[in-house]
């Protein structure tokens, strides 16, 4: 999670001017996500968290904080050379299968093709929750009234899901 953070940071610096962390520095974070790399457990013991795996090995991540009334998409992360595999679609699909509560998220404006892919589960633009310039929010309505994702397969090999609650 540490190079997916560091790798926002950097976006940021060159999007809207925020300092960058180092390469491989996590003290460098700001305080908010240190805790997600020091101690994920931790920090991720109320949410649901899903790891794709191909070939055994860990390509991907989506953590969902679960509420009551609404889930938030937190985190989505496809390992660089995993992208393009619809890696990330996976991962999107299973967050938001089997669940009718609505489903809201924040992206970078400059992640274009995040943005299409949420936009292209059912998400939304809606009015921002949040102060930081360039930060899009989106939501999904409840899911018995969201439209289906399409699904395909490539062939590409098998994408699986182990249990990985922390």
């Amino acid at each position: 999670m540490g190079a997916y953070l560091r790798q926002t940071e950097a976006e940021k610096a060159e999007h809207v001017g925020a300092s960058a962390s180092p390469p491989g520095d996590n003290s460098e974070l700001p305080e908010r996500y240190r805790s997600e790399v020091n101690d994920p457990r931790r920090a991720y013991a109320k949410a649901l968290v899903l790891l794709a795996e191909l070939g055994g090995e860990p390509v991907g991540v989506v953590v969902v904080q679960v509420n009551p009334d609404v889930r938030e998409i937190k985190r989505v992360w496809v390992d660089p050379e995993a992208r393009g595999l619809r890696v990330g679609s996976a991962l999107i699909d299973a967050a938001l299968t089997g669940h009718d509560e609505p489903t809201r998220l924040t992206v970078w404006e400059w992640r274009q093709g995040a943005v299409e892919l949420y936009r292209s589960r059912g998400f939304v633009e809606i009015a921002s929750w949040d102060e930081r310039p360039r930060l899009l929010c989106l939501e999904r309505p409840r899911a018995s009234d969201a439209p289906k994702p399409e699904t395909r397969s490539e062939g590409r090999g098998a994408l699986r899901f182990p249990a990985s609650h922390p």
